[in-house]
């Protein structure tokens, strides 16, 4: 997981449709030290059909998650990516002083409705519903965090106050 621009694209002629590199300047890293201390190129398919992502050069800084494999970093559609800038607030802590909290926990993705953990460790994601996914309310404003006992849940935490309401706090 790391937050970075990219500098500079190229297309790799390996496999039958071809690969895109990316060329990133890393500018924080918030997991997976251990396997890969510095990112310096993101892959993805060239195609968005093959779930491949579109990254803009010398445009954006990105938010990008993915996995290492032969020592490369890959991403894609099934991974999160966003704009740095389009996060939210509760997002941005979240990747500070959050997220690394659920570790030890799982994310259940809920399509249908009724929904159930089937283990303590694991947390109920409803922004599936509504077919938000990953912009949905739940996945913007909350961390899916291990609390007492192994239990897993959502947290709200902190977010800006809402003006249109005086002396109010945030759970």
């Amino acid at each position: 997981v790391i937050r970075a621009k990219v500098v500079g694209k190229k297309l790799m002629k390996d496999g039958p449709f071809g690969t895109m590199r990316y060329t990133v300047k890393q500018m924080k890293m918030y997991r997976g030290f251990q396997i890969m201390p510095h990112v310096q190129y993101i892959y993805t398919e060239a195609s968005e059909s093959l779930c491949g992502v579109k990254l803009e050069v010398n445009k954006y800084q990105y938010l990008i998650t993915g996995r290492v494999y032969e020592g490369k970093v890959y991403t894609g559609l099934c991974n999160w990516y966003e704009k740095w800038d389009r996060l939210t607030l509760s997002q941005r802590k979240g990747l500070n002083h959050r997220y690394h909290l659920g570790c030890g926990c799982k994310i259940r993705p809920c399509y249908y409705v009724p929904c159930f953990a089937t283990s303590k460790n694991e947390c109920i994601w409803t922004d599936m519903l509504s077919n938000f996914g990953h912009s949905g309310y739940q996945a913007k404003h909350y961390a899916c965090i291990q609390r007492a006992e192994g239990y897993c849940s959502w947290y709200r935490g902190w977010a800006p106050p809402d003006k249109t309401i005086i002396n109010a706090t945030d759970p």
